[in-house]
C-alpha cells in the first residue's frame, strides 16, 4: 500500500474487532479533514470520536442478523491529511484506488463532505452510481471564493468522475443555483417534505429503480441528514431532518452487493456530549452488517 501512510493506536480500533489486512474485506480509516468549513470546525476530531462510540455499543443488527465481531474488517488509522485541498484529495484516490486494487471495500470516517470527491476519484464513475443521504445538495459552482469545498464537491464529482447516477435523499438546504444545475444535469434528489408524503418504503423503491441499471454503487451519508434534534454535533445543521430510525432503514435498504465503498461525514464532536458519534457508529455497525449479508448471500 504505498500511496498513503496512517497511524493508530490499537486502543480505539474500530468496534474493536478486526482480522490482519491481508485476511479483511472491509478497511476502514479516518481523514481529519475540514479544511473548507464554512459554519462549525471540528470534524477532523470525528474519526477519534467514532471509534470510541463503537467500543461502547453492542455489535448484534437485528436488522441483518449478523454481529460485527464476525466481519473481517481492518482499521488502518487515520490519513495524513495535508493543508492542501487538492493534495488530500489526490492521497486519497490513490488510497482508494489501491485497497479496491486489493480486491478490499474501502469504509472513510471524516472528516468534512469533500472526502467523498478524493474517494469517487478512486473508484471512478464508470457504471457506478453515488447515493448521498445529505441535508444539502453541495451542488454549488463556488461558495466563498473556493470551487472545491464541502459546498461544491458534489458538482466537481459530477463533473469530474461522471457517475452514471447520481442521486441525494433527505435534501431540504439548497439554493437556486443548485436546483437549476440538477435539473440540467439529470441529478435526481428527494426532499424530506416528498419522503413524508410518499413515505419511506416508496422513497427506497424510488432510489433503488434511480440506480438498477449501475453495477456498482458508492454510499456517502452526511450526518446532518438526520434532524439535529438526533444528530445536533455536524457541521451544518438543518431542522426538519430525517429520524434514525429512517435513516437506519434506509441505509439496511440500500446497502446489497454492488456496495464498492462508503464513508460517513460531517460529525463534529465538540458540539455535543458524544451523541452523534454514536449514532455514526451505529449506523456504520448497520451497513457493514447489511452489505455483508448481501455479499455472503
Amino acid at each position: 500500500m504505498s500511496n498513503f501512510e496512517l497511524h493508530i493506536s490499537h486502543s480505539t480500533v474500530f468496534s474493536g474487532y478486526q482480522k490482519p489486512f491481508e485476511q479483511a474485506d472491509y478497511i476502514i480509516f479516518g481523514v481529519p479533514f475540514d479544511l473548507t468549513s464554512t459554519y462549525r470546525t471540528g470534524a477532523r476530531f470525528a474519526p477519534l470520536a467514532i471509534r470510541e462510540a463503537s467500543l461502547n455499543i453492542e455489535t448484534y443488527s437485528f436488522r441483518s442478523n449478523i454481529d460485527i465481531e464476525d466481519i473481517k474488517t481492518h482499521d488502518l488509522g487515520d490519513h495524513h491529511i495535508s493543508n492542501n485541498i487538492e493534495t488530500t484529495l489526490k492521497r486519497l484516490e490513490g488510497i482508494v484506488k489501491d485497497l479496491l486494487k486489493a480486491k478490499k471495500m474501502p469504509i472513510l470516517i471524516g472528516g468534512e463532505h469533500t472526502i467523498t470527491l478524493g474517494a469517487m476519484r478512486g473508484v471512478g464513475g464508470k457504471d457506478t452510481a453515488v447515493i448521498s443521504l445529505d441535508a444539502h445538495l453541495d451542488l454549488r459552482n463556488e461558495y466563498m471564493d473556493l470551487t472545491t469545498s464541502h459546498t461544491t464537491f458534489m458538482r466537481r464529482l459530477n463533473e469530474q468522475v461522471k457517475p452514471k447516477k447520481l442521486v441525494e435523499v433527505g435534501t431540504r438546504a439548497v439554493c437556486r443555483e443548485e436546483l437549476d444545475y440538477a435539473k440540467e444535469g439529470g441529478i435526481q434528489y428527494f426532499t424530506t417534505k416528498e419522503m413524508r408524503e410518499i413515505g419511506l418504503e416508496a422513497t427506497i423503491s424510488a432510489v433503488k429503480k434511480v440506480v438498477q441499471n449501475c453495477k456498482r454503487i458508492y454510499l456517502t451519508v452526511d450526518m446532518d441528514v438526520l434532524d439535529p434534534a438526533f444528530a445536533p454535533a455536524v457541521q451544518n445543521p438543518e431542522p426538519d431532518g430525517l429520524s434514525v430510525q429512517d435513516l437506519l432503514n434506509l441505509v439496511s435498504n440500500l446497502c446489497d452487493s454492488r456496495i464498492v465503498g462508503l464513508d460517513l461525514v460531517e460529525v463534529t464532536p465538540p458540539y455535543d456530549m458524544g451523541v452523534t458519534a454514536i449514532q455514526a457508529a451505529k449506523i456504520l455497525f448497520e451497513a457493514l452488517c447489511r452489505i455483508e449479508k448481501a455479499r455472503k448471500g
